[in-house]
């Protein structure tokens, strides 16, 4: 599964990942479960992603899974919806698999609550904080169709050597 870059030479912005994504209706069906997976596979593939929403592999769908590394309970997010965030926001460094090199400060809440389906269809609530909520909102930008360099401050290009 490749992740889709923003835009390409020949096609421009790559729509996807600029549309909101529909919500999963049967999260139980072999093929989301085996894009699960995939997904997953992928994230576990790359050199320094920490988050891997739907839209960055082509599927216009509600689903964000995260590195197992971080420790969460819960790797596998569908059909999220924050449900407060905090009024104090921080500024923290942010990059995007989709946008390979371009980095910046990226002002975000500090905290939140969210309520979303594991991949078993279960409903679970989760408060972060931190990095944690940094990534949450930065994945559920891909499922509405919004990038971190929308909003992020001070973008600066890294040149692979």
């Amino acid at each position: 599964m490749a992740i889709l870059p923003i835009e390409t030479e020949r096609e421009g912005t790559n729509e996807i990942l600029r549309a909101r994504s529909e919500e999963v209706k049967d999260i139980l069906a072999p093929e989301i479960r085996q894009f699960i997976r995939d997904m997953h596979d992928t994230l576990a593939n790359t050199d320094n992603g920490i988050g891997l929403a739907a839209p960055q592999v082509g599927k216009n769908l509600r689903i964000f899974v995260v590195a197992p590394a971080l420790g969460l309970n819960q790797t596998v997010f569908i059909n999220p919806v924050i449900t407060k965030v905090s009024e104090g926001k921080e500024s923290m460094e942010e990059g995007c698999l989709s946008v390979p090199g371009l980095y910046g400060q990226t002002p975000r809440a500090n905290s939140l609550k969210l309520e979303a389906y594991n991949e078993r269809g279960r409903k679970f609530k989760m408060k972060a904080d931190g990095l944690i909520a940094q990534l949450v909102q930065h994945e559920i930008g891909h499922l509405d169709g919004a990038l971190f360099t929308d909003i992020a401050e001070r973008l600066t290009e890294v040149k692979k050597k």
